[in-house]
């Protein structure tokens, strides 16, 4: 259910509402909710971003959403695309959109954990790949959590080969906990192993993170091939959520090329608009173990993520 819906179903659960007072209030021009009601239109993204606080005080709450998490895998086999970074950002611009959030680190370098200063994690996500325990959570902050993964997961790549349903380890473990959560993000190595895989099986789509180089854009119909393959042999479900452009230099013309090539060659792809520009406080943050919101909220990095987070929740 989008955002939008939440919204019309919660007005029409609530007809002594005044829909011009809850617009004057919000700051939204006169009759926009009238139309939302019969149809005639849907809540742009700033409609909805003015509104969110209002209705939250008048009852809408936070849980009022689809009843089983999103899943999304984070996905590219290059390194230092930006992976890590949009998990932790998105995951936690989603969460000031009101919605509850798990992080789930399937890198065995760690860096999501450690990011949000998890370093030596007791409970890890490979102890429930591997022996059948329940997904360990930890809470970051409010609606924000994370099941963390270092080093120990390299060693799980062997055995969930040779274990019947290796692939389906990840998918099996979220299960349970899926009602609880609006959002899972996953974030995946940099590589198309069984790990990546196995996030693939799990998930309902998968977030390209695309640096406009040529090595990574060239690199992008590997990603796309092995989607389709876990998508035709495995998970009918998976789609590609979207593919958005990271550590971009907009002065750069290869960048601005790049960029143009890949929507002019995948026409049939969502390509989001928003992009993540090239940002020192993006990598000071996670540095400091924090996400860009806490560590610079004026940041051209807690801009961008937060736009992709609005995009996102209007796909």
């Amino acid at each position: 259910m989008s955002e939008n819906d939440q919204i019309v179903q919660f007005l029409k659960a609530n007809p002594a509402f005044s829909l011009s007072m809850l617009e004057k209030e919000a700051g939204i021009p006169s009759g926009v909710l009238s139309k939302v009601l019969r149809g005639e239109r849907k809540l742009n993204t700033d409609h909805i971003k003015l509104l969110r606080p209002v209705l939250y005080k008048y009852g809408l709450r936070h849980d009022d959403s689809p009843s089983k998490a999103k899943v999304i895998s984070i996905v590219n086999h290059k390194g230092g695309v930006g992976k890590t970074t949009t998990a932790i950002n998105l995951g936690k611009a989603l969460t000031m959109m009101g919605k509850k959030v798990l992080l789930v680190d399937m890198d065995s370098q760690g860096n999501l954990s450690q990011g949000l200063g998890f370093d030596e994690p007791e409970k890890q996500v490979v102890d429930a790949l591997l022996k059948e325990e329940p997904l360990p959570i930890f809470l970051v902050s409010e609606n924000y959590d994370l099941s963390p993964s270092d080093l120990e997961l390299a060693e799980a790549d062997l055995e969930l080969v040779q274990n019947i349903g290796g692939f389906n380890r990840l998918n099996k473990v979220l299960r349970p906990i899926k009602d609880q959560y609006d959002f899972i993000l996953i974030d995946c190595p940099p590589s198309l192993n069984i790990i990546t895989s196995s996030a693939m099986v799990a998930a309902d789509s998968c977030l390209i993170t695309l640096q406009p180089e040529i090595a990574a854009v060239k690199g992008l119909d590997k990603i796309l091939t092995r989607i389709g393959n876990i998508q035709e042999e495995i998970n009918e479900k998976l789609r590609v959520e979207g593919i958005v452009f990271t550590l971009v230099n907009k002065r750069l013309v290869v960048h601005q090329s790049n960029m143009e090539y890949v929507r002019e060659s995948l026409p049939g792809f969502k390509i989001f608009d928003s992009m993540i520009r090239e940002n020192v406080s993006l990598t000071e943050a996670q540095s400091a173990q924090m996400d860009i919101f806490s560590y610079a909220p004026d940041s051209n990095g807690a801009k961008d993520y937060y736009k992709l987070a609005e995009e996102l929740l209007q796909n």
